[in-house]
């Protein structure tokens, strides 16, 4: 046995190396959790609980650490520390992630393994919760103490219900039974109630135990399918309960050492289909029995008296049991190790039989006891080891014939010689050695072609008549059966077709292909002739096991026909269950080992050897319900006794009554497409379809039908709730309203009287207000005087203060009007003198102009260079008035802008404005006249040289100088003094007036020059002149 000290890790493996079945006792690993220091010591293990896998194992220890043990992954996990102990622990069903766990604060927690964070914390209990029960849909759960009962919803995490009983009464258990809808509770008083979970309502109550009984309910346990209850407490007896008859069907009485019963467990298995019939015991010595309810025999232990156990779970899938050890620890055992045969002690050789039936009160006639019945060792002679190796001689010197080879390279001979020697295929080679046998077409294209028709109807709601917890293998269940339907419709009829194809389903789920072509295979050959008194059971197989079994034990069968047993009670159930009601795994599989390895003959004569080695059992029974559960649970049976019987049987039976007589040879199936299946009277079945179909459609129109009145009806309901409501309604608002109007008059009697008050005091009011009034208006009126005195002063003194500001403003107004006088005085004699500058510089112009003409027509001779030289004066001319223009329009420019600020600072001053505006339009006309007569002057200086052919160019308007503008080259600054010292003596050479002219001339150039150059001056540094190219004359 190997140890595991958990120690201070959070996770690691559980075990380095995992026992195998030859383990010691049965124990995979004991795991401790022990604290190293000062003060060394081992934290005691207090609860466990599997979750619905069974390979996830929850503990929690007295410190409050829960651990989480992956049973197939070899690893453990610490995910909660609650720091105080723990009362009980679940896994919740929906969320797999998470567990509930009630604490000895009186609190369920429920946390995630993952996140190792806490999901919701329930209170509500006053004492210790003892038992979580989670609804197998997850969605619900029951916490027990005590004293009260509670009901949760673990979406939500609320309280829904809560059960509260009397405290001379308490709660011993409630729990959800398995695969309905129901709750069980189980008080001190011994009385058991039933609740329907939706309405909670009391469904039934469990009748009060067999008088005599002393027994008080201390423990309880369930059968996966929900159908058994057993109830045991401080005594050796157990009593068992069927929950649908609502009978106590048996009392078991446990051996004499056992004087309490601690806790109850049911063993499940894999082919009982829900209804065990392996019950774990832990009695007061801490020693925990399992034992067989129907047989009543021991089958193993597990504890002793130095090694005692306090508690226990059983892990869902039935291959683990973990037990909390009284020293705290816990350990971890293998089922399967404990049912090996070899790991049993021998059978005890002195036995007691004891006839119980001559017990007359009803209890001692329910009552049996628990006896060692432990299968025997399988018979081993001297003499099968020289058969064995005798067969080996013979294999290794013969040769096979041909009809003995199979696929697979296998020989049918040698596979039975194996079979022989060892009872049974090795577990790794089972499965190949089964389609080597069978001879399995694997027609993978007819097989598609069945399952793509889709899902049978007579196969939709098969959930509803098998409840299986496995969806996967629900669905491979109905797609084989649908494939069957449709390969021959006798299929869809059959109600035990599942019955017989189950084992298969689950043995090859993973393969739907082999599934369906070994369970056509079994329909074929193992079921030949079955079909043919359909709807009933094969009456001529079952006379030819009636007849083989009356030869073999005639007084079994006398028996039999005593009780009106016949083969349809006896037989029928074995053959349409293939045995999987009544074998475990490992014994069924031994079986069917042996059926397809032989004749289909074998497969009934096997049937027969069972019913021949319970001979035992069933010559006790006596009551036709008694061989009914006979040959629907399991049995004490050594299967290898059996399996030999069936041997001898086919050995031994006459061939008028051996069944293969009528039963043909193994026939596989045929390759490429599957046989036709038609060996059933088609027009029952036709007709049986046809009804089904009529009953279907019969049903589908019912169900409208009674939808549709339910509705009327609950809309009538509705309707006439409504009007009782409203007529309800109505009934209030008058008797409301006969109450409104009684109190209306009484507030109107009160109303009348305050009012009379009210009026009085109105009077008095009246009167001090009228007193008031009259001193308010004398004190107003006195008020109003003062006022009108206060503000005639302020009036005279806002007169003679504007008087002064008026008197200050007109002296200021004043001044500034002598200002702009003086300004505008100022501006005048400046536009005098640029007035003057600009008659200068246009007399100079002139002068200039003229010397000019004279020059040029000094210097040239023919008209042609006069025309030229009069052109270049004229534009001369030209610009030299453009540039007086563009000063006057500065001039004016200015002037408005001057005038425009004037204007709009002193609008007062409009008079003196005219008279500037006057003085401005005579200053002009000063100007014109200067201007008119420069213009006369220089006209009269050419008429009287007579140099100029076109004097009238000079005269022209203002309006022709644009054209003479585009007329004259444009050129630089030109003025007198540019022109160079031979030009001026040719022209000093021109005097024809004489010495006074001459002179004139003289000085007034002179002058002219003067005011050129100032004007040029003035000019350049007002307005820098562009950069004009230089001119050059050409002659």
């Amino acid at each position: 046995m190997e140890s595991s000290d958990l120690g201070s890790r959070q996770q690691g493996p559980i075990w380095h190396r995992k026992p195998g079945p030859s383990a010691r006792r049965g124990v995979i690993v004991n795991i401790i959790h022990s604290v190293k220091g000062y003060h060394s010591k081992t934290i005691r293990f207090l609860n466990v609980a599997f979750d619905s896998s069974g390979d996830f194992l929850l503990a929690g220890d007295h410190q409050g650490n829960i651990y989480v043990f992956d049973l197939n992954g070899n690893r453990f996990n610490l995910v909660q520390r609650t720091t105080q102990a723990c009362t009980a622990l679940a896994f919740n069903l929906r969320r797999k992630t998470e567990f509930l766990v009630a604490l000895a604060d009186y609190s369920i927690k429920c946390f995630d393994i993952e996140t190792k964070e806490l999901v919701s914390w329930m209170r509500g209990h006053d004492s210790s919760v003892s038992s979580i029960s989670v609804h197998g849909s997850g969605r619900y759960a029951i916490t027990t103490s005590s004293d009260t009962a509670q009901l949760w919803d673990l979406d939500t995490f609320q309280r829904k219900r809560k059960l509260n009983v009397r405290q001379s009464v308490g709660i011993q258990k409630v729990f959800f039974l398995p695969l309905s809808n129901t709750i069980l509770s189980c008080f001190k008083d011994n009385s058991v109630f039933a609740w329907e979970f939706d309405t909670l309502h009391c469904k039934y109550q469990l009748p009060t135990p067999v008088e005599g009984s002393a027994l008080l309910y201390k423990v309880f346990a369930v059968t996966r399918d929900g159908r058994i209850f057993v109830a045991g407490g401080k005594s050796n007896q157990l009593h068992l309960w069927c929950l649908e008859s609502r009978k106590l069907i048996r009392i078991i009485q446990m051996p004499a050492k056992v004087r309490a019963v601690r806790h109850l467990e049911f063993l499940p298995d894999s082919f009982d289909g829900g209804s065990n019939q392996v019950l774990g015991v832990l009695s007061q010595d801490n020693i925990m029995r399992f034992i067989n309810i129907e047989t009543c025999k021991l089958l193993f232990e597990i504890g002793s008296h130095e090694e005692g156990i306090s508690t226990a779970a059983i892990s869902p899938n039935g291959r683990y049991i973990a037990s909390v050890m009284e020293n705290g620890s816990l350990n971890l055992y293998s089922v399967q190790a404990l049912t090996q045969e070899g790991n049993q002690p021998p059978p005890p050789t002195f036995k007691v039989v004891e006839d119980w039936s001559k017990c007359r009160s009803e209890a001692n006639k329910l009552t049996m006891r628990v006896t060692s019945g432990r299968s025997e060792r399988p018979w081993k002679s001297k003499g099968s080891k020289i058969q064995s190796r005798l067969l080996k001689m013979q294999v290794n010197t013969s040769l096979e014939n041909k009809e003995n080879e199979l696929p697979g390279g296998l020989n049918k001979k040698r596979l039975r010689t194996l079979l022989k020697g060892f009872g049974e295929y090795p577990a790794k080679y089972r499965m190949f050695v089964w389609r080597s046998l069978l001879q399995l077409p694997e027609n993978h294209l007819a097989f598609s072609s069945l399952i793509d028709k889709g899902t049978h109807s007579a196969f939709v709601n098969i959930q509803n008549e098998y409840p299986i917890k496995s969806q996967k293998l629900l669905r491979v269940l109905q797609r084989t059966l649908s494939a069957l339907a449709h390969w021959s419709a006798i299929f869809a009829e059959t109600p035990y077709i599942p019955l017989l194809a189950f084992p298969f389903v689950k043995l090859f789920q993973n393969n739907q292909l082999i599934c369906f072509e070994v369970v056509a295979t079994v329909v074929v050959n193992l079921c030949q002739h079955w079909f043919e008194y359909f709807p009933n059971p094969p009456v001529n197989i079952l006379s030819m096991m009636e007849n083989v079994l009356a030869h073999h034990d005639k007084e079994l069968l006398q028996h039999l026909i005593k009780y009106n047993v016949t083969s349809q009670v006896y037989a029928w159930p074995l053959l349409e269950t293939l045995f999987s009601e009544v074998l475990t795994r490992e014994e069924w599989l031994k079986v069917f080992d042996n059926i397809f390895s032989n004749h289909p003959s074998y497969f009934l004569m096997i049937v027969i050897a069972y019913i021949i080695c319970s001979r035992a059992p069933l010559l006790h029974c006596n009551q036709i319900e008694d061989f009914e559960y006979f040959f629907h649970h399991r049995n004490n049976l050594d299967i290898n006794v059996v399996i030999k019987e069936a041997y001898h049987l086919m050995e031994t039976t006459p061939l008028d009554i051996h069944p293969q007589r009528v039963l043909d040879d193994f026939i596989p199936l045929t390759k490429g497409q599957y046989p036709v299946f038609n060996k059933y009277p088609k027009f029952i079945v036709d007709y049986q379809t046809q009804e089904q179909e009529r009953i279907r459609q019969d049903e589908i129109e019912y169900l409208r039908e009674r939808q549709l009145a339910h509705e009327l009806e609950a809309k009538a309901q509705e309707r006439k709730a409504e009007d009782e409501a409203w007529y309800r309604k109505q009934e209030l608002l008058q008797e409301a309203e006969e109450q409104r109007r009684k109190m209306l008059l009484e507030e109107e009697e009160k109303l009348v009287e305050q009012r009379q008050r009210l009026a009085a005091v109105k009077r008095e009011l009246k009167v001090k207000e009228l007193q008031f009034l009259d001193a308010s208006r004398r004190r107003f009126l006195k008020y109003q005087q003062d006022q009108r005195q206060m503000e005639l002063k302020r009036l005279d003194d806002e007169i003679a203060r504007k008087a002064t500001m008026r008197e200050q403003e007109t002296a200021a107004a004043l001044q500034d009007v002598e200002v702009q006088r003086m300004e505008l005085e100022s501006q005048r004699q400046v536009f005098e003198q640029v007035a003057e500058e600009n008659l200068t510089k246009a007399e100079q112009k002139r002068i200039d102009a003229n010397w000019r003409l004279r020059a040029l027509h000094k210097l040239r001779g023919d008209d042609q260079d006069r025309e030229k030289r009069y052109e270049e004066i004229a534009k001369l001319l030209h610009d030299n008035r453009v540039k007086e223009a563009e000063l006057l329009k500065a001039m004016r420019e200015a002037e408005e802008k001057t005038w425009e600020e004037v204007i709009q600072k002193k609008a007062q001053l409009e008079q003196e404005q005219k008279a500037a505006a006057a003085a401005d339009e005579h200053r002009k006309q000063f100007l014109e006249d200067k201007m008119n007569d420069a213009l006369e002057l220089a006209e009269k200086l050419q008429r009287e040289d007579g140099c100029f052919e076109r004097p009238r160019d000079l005269k022209a308007g203002r309006t022709g100088r644009g054209v003479e503008l585009q007329q004259v080259p444009r050129s630089g600054n030109i003025c007198l003094n540019d022109l160079s010292p031979s030009q001026s003596s040719s022209h000093m050479s021109l005097d024809r007036r004489g010495e006074d002219l001459v002179l004139q001339e003289r000085e007034l150039m002179a002058e002219v020059r003067r005011l050129r150059q100032k004007l040029t001056s003035q000019a350049r540094t007002r307005h820098p002149p562009a950069r004009f190219p230089a001119t050059k004359w050409t002659p």
